[in-house]
């Protein structure tokens, strides 16, 4: 009797214990919320009209730019029932149509000379590992993507219906894939520098057919059988060959690099470029809101009906924001927290104003040159890591653009109740990442490189028109996603690779990062008196 009540006190202390703990952990917790409280109560009372004027001093540009958008949405909405025609909505949009071609303006000298004064900049060994590091970040982060992606559209199923309910729009150009990968190869290697920056080798390219005659005879009977071979033709089309001039400005700076003092007048030139191109940026960035505003109007506008987005289209496009913000906001921080051991979202925080120029232009190559500014100048990060990263991922690390294509193949397949086997999603999965890097970063590239991903799974590739209504919309926000991702990385090779650059710096007694400062190009000749380092909103 008395072994069973030692027993009951046990239990009964160990209970007691639970509560205790329980009402322990509660009465921090309250404690704790007490203390933020008390502290943004005090902070809220020590808000100034001064302290209140240096915020929206500091601030303005990423302010400018929230209302921008705004505004943008609020008076496409206002103007829709006025049915403007599409020469009036030209004319409306034309403001935004100047930003992009300003930015684009500023691309290829941008890309060339940061490349170059990034590479020169770095010693063989210390270029090799970062570009490894860079290669590992963006390699890791597409594969996750297109993991989202594949699981996202398996979860949800947004293809479940028939297609004929859904809207046919545009055509598509048949693609081979075995030709689409050659012309990336082609690609890396332009035959004349000059052309390259104004040209590059297509996707679709132009076809001629063969026709033979072949007598066929069995036995006593003969028969003239014709076949028709069709002949890819190389050629080319407009547009920047980035990838070309990202391989060649690597290697020149590499070789300028290993000059040594021979190459300095050459260096010294380049970073000069580099840094008069940025002094540009500077001056247009403060024209970005009013284009922001006109850009995201005139696309709205152009919309023939706002209820496309309803019923499967809608699932679809659900699907692919889902997916989107599950990377952009859980996967990217979380791994720049695991290796940096850092806040994420204030990095972020410093990167606004890029986040919303690519949500506005849909063009990664087109934010690049704010996209430098936000890390240099509110981030702190060492500018011979942006230089070499941002310019390349620009060009090669599309995550949004992976996810949203292994997405879509799945969805089409389910549009048409074809059953993918686990052997084709990971064809789906290494296609979709291979074509990622293949697209170009400007806009709505992602649908020419679609057409090698259903390619390879035998679907049919004229049902890319049934996503291409919202694709405008969808292509933002992929964009916005690639933007965070190329900078996350460049925040993450630059802590891996802190020992190179610091050792670098002793053995030349000079650092890049003083240099910055020296250099710097800001917005505004006040914040010449005064300058606010690593503050994530020096635009």
């Amino acid at each position: 009797m008395s072994e069973q009540s030692h027993v009951n006190s046990l239990f009964l202390n160990e209970d007691a214990a639970k509560r205790l703990n329980a009402e322990s952990r509660v009465q921090r917790l309250r404690q704790a919320v007490q203390k933020r409280a008390a502290r943004a109560k005090k902070r809220m009372h020590s808000i100034t009209a001064d302290s209140a004027k240096s915020f929206f001093r500091r601030n303005a540009f990423v302010l400018f730019t929230i209302v921008a958008v705004l505004l943008g949405i609020i008076l496409a909405f206002s103007l829709r029932p006025y049915q403007l025609t599409y020469r009036q909505i030209k004319y409306f949009s034309f403001p935004g149509e100047l930003l992009m071609r300003m930015l684009q303006m500023l691309v290829l000298p941008l890309i060339v000379s940061s490349l170059i004064t990034g590479m020169a900049s770095l010693d063989g060994r210390a270029s090799g590992k970062m570009g490894m590091r860079a290669v590992v970040y963006y390699m890791v982060t597409t594969i996750i993507a297109v993991f989202i992606g594949i699981l996202m559209v398996i979860i949800i199923h947004p293809g479940k219906g028939s297609k004929d309910k859904l809207h046919r729009e545009g055509r598509i150009e048949q693609v081979q894939t075995t030709d689409a990968f050659m012309d990336l190869v082609r690609n890396m290697f332009p035959p004349n520098l000059v052309e390259a920056c104004f040209k590059q080798i297509p996707v679709p390219e132009n076809f001629t057919s063969i026709l033979e005659n072949v007598t066929h005879a069995l036995g006593t009977i003969s028969e003239v059988l014709t076949f028709e071979e069709v002949i890819p033709i190389p050629g080319s089309a407009n547009g920047v060959n980035a990838l070309g001039l990202v391989v060649f400005s690597m290697c020149f700076g590499l070789v300028i690099g290993s000059m040594k003092q021979k190459g300095r007048a050459l260096r010294e030139f380049f970073n000069c470029l580099n840094e008069a191109i940025m002094r540009l940026v500077a001056i247009i960035i403060w024209y970005a809101p009013v284009g922001i505003m006109f850009l995201i109007a005139g696309k709205i506008l152009e919309m023939d009906d706002l209820a496309v987005m309803g019923g499967q289209l809608g699932m679809y496009t659900l699907t692919v924001i889902v997916g989107l913000l599950i990377h952009a906001l859980c996967i990217l921080p979380l791994l720049y927290f695991i290796v940096t051991h850092r806040n994420p979202w204030v990095f972020i925080a410093g990167l606004l104003q890029a986040l919303i120029t690519a949500l506005g232009t849909s063009s990664s190559s087109a934010t690049l040159p704010i996209t430098f500014r936000c890390l240099e100048e509110n981030n702190g990060v060492d500018r011979r890591i942006t230089r070499f990263v941002l310019p390349v991922g620009a060009t090669i690390n599309m995550d949004g653009t992976a996810l949203y294509e292994a997405l879509a193949a799945i969805f089409i397949a389910q549009v048409n109740n074809y059953e993918l086997d686990f052997g084709q999603i990971i064809t789906i999965s290494i296609t979709a990442t291979a074509a990622s890097i293949g697209a170009a970063g400007i806009p709505q590239a992602g649908l020419v490189t679609m057409v090698i991903v259903l390619t390879s799974v035998g679907l049919p590739t004229e049902d890319i028109t049934l996503i291409i209504a919202v694709d405008w919309f969808l292509d933002r926000l992929r964009t916005t996603t690639n933007v965070l991702g190329d900078s996350l990385g460049a925040g993450i090779v630059e802590h891996l690779s802190r020992r190179e650059l610091d050792a670098q710096d002793c053995e030349l007694g000079n650092s890049v990062i003083e240099e910055k400062d020296q250099l710097s190009h800001l917005v505004c000749p006040q914040n010449d008196i005064h300058r606010h380092p690593r503050s994530e909103t020096a635009l």
